[in-house]
């Protein structure tokens, strides 16, 4: 299922094969996020032309609207969204805490239980729909049906993914939760029949080694196809995410995939890369060309993502423009002139500019395609010089 093909001698960045129903990734890779089925501005035609090797969906979004039981009617979620490469869909526990409104992280330690918003027990959780206020039940078993009837490749354990900064006390019994979680969700997959989808569970523990290392080894003990490393990059700043990987990526089992969910910027895919992580997703891509920011690389990208990657030290190799700015209004340059896609190598910035301007959807398409590319490219570099 999964192999190390390549592993650098200076730091603990690896290349892989994961092999899944509808095809073998070469890792490390990036997942463009498709939350509710579909890119934000993208169709999964151009995502192919891309180099897209596969797609991050939720199951949280996915059971509320359209339902998974219209998803497996038609054929599952490849069918439906017009996809012939792998899904991965994650558990929709984030989804369930983050849509919650809870506010601060107390306010929500302190509201858990309360009639009318997340009611968390050993069962599951119980919820109230973002879409119509309905209340539901989500539990391990659940989460793992869902996932199943999308027809999906690797599917999620549920999990409670805690808001930083968490008291102590708090990160442990959401530890002992997902435990107990991730074993019945075990138990279940067992207990299925049949095809069945590739199993990743979700190490927590905020930014406490003991209870990290903790939620590693009870996750460990049920032998998983895959460890997401998930709770960062939810309110903790890059340093202290790699203070995390230094001693968690190590201790994970080097022959099934590590995903840190979530993340992230270039740089803090590039750093994790070198600290041994395999598989990343972030809607940073998207979100930022929605808003007219678009990422480019540096001419020397290649040498410094080398030397990123040795573990020595190197240069920012990218640069992010905000095409909303002024200068860009009378910018002849194209877009971008090193991009793959035709619209991205004749269009100037000028056009682009003016379409933000006037509000056209366009620009953030375009500026989405981009930024699409340009991750996809990260990963294939990053791939590269390793």
């Amino acid at each position: 299922m999964f192999k190390i093909v390549k592993k650098s001698n200076k730091t603990g960045a690896r290349r892989g094969r994961l092999k899944t129903a509808h095809g073998v990734i070469d890792t490390p890779f990036f997942m463009p996020v498709a939350t509710q089925g579909a890119v934000k501005h993208i169709t999964t035609g151009e995502m192919k032309a891309l180099g897209a090797p596969v797609l991050l969906s939720n199951t949280y979004h996915l059971m509320l609207r359209p339902g998974s039981a219209l998803i497996k009617k038609m054929g599952g979620l490849h069918k439906f969204m017009n996809w012939d490469k792998a899904i991965l869909t994650d558990s929709g526990g984030f989804q369930v805490f983050s849509l919650a409104s809870f506010g601060k992280a107390q306010d929500r330690q302190n509201k858990h239980g309360s009639k009318g918003l997340v009611k968390l027990t050993d069962k599951g959780v119980d919820f109230s729909s973002y879409v119509d206020g309905s209340r539901h039940h989500l539990s391990p078993e659940d989460s793992l049906k869902i996932q199943r009837d999308l027809g999906v490749d690797i599917a999620v354990c549920l999990d409670e993914c805690v808001a930083l900064p968490a008291t102590k006390e708090y990160i442990t019994k959401s530890v002992e939760l997902t435990s107990l979680w991730a074993r019945r969700s075990k138990a279940y997959w067992q207990k299925v029949r049949g095809t069945k989808p590739l199993l990743f569970a979700v190490i927590q523990g905020g930014l406490d080694k003991e209870l990290r290392l903790k939620s590693l080894a009870d996750l460990v003990s049920c032998d998983f196809d895959g460890y997401n490393i998930g709770g960062l990059s939810v309110g903790e700043g890059p340093r202290e995410m790699y203070q995390v990987l230094d001693y968690l990526a190590p201790a994970m089992p080097a022959n099934k995939p590590r995903y840190l969910m979530g993340v992230g910027y270039p740089e803090n895919i590039v750093e994790a890369v070198k600290r041994g992580v395999d598989m990343f997703d972030c809607v940073i891509p998207t979100r930022e060309g929605r808003h007219g920011r678009l990422f480019m690389f540096k001419d020397n990208a290649d040498k410094q993502i080398a030397l990123a990657l040795k573990g020595k030290k190197y240069a920012p190799f990218y640069e992010q423009i905000n095409i909303n700015n002024a200068k860009f209004a009378k910018d002849a340059k194209i877009i971008n002139k090193n991009s793959t896609n035709g619209e991205l190598q004749k269009l100037t910035r000028a056009y682009l500019n003016y379409l933000f301007k006037i509000n056209e959807p366009l620009g953030q398409r375009l500026a989405s395609l981009n930024n699409i590319e340009f991750y996809l490219e990260l990963m294939a570099k990053i791939r590269k010089n390793i």
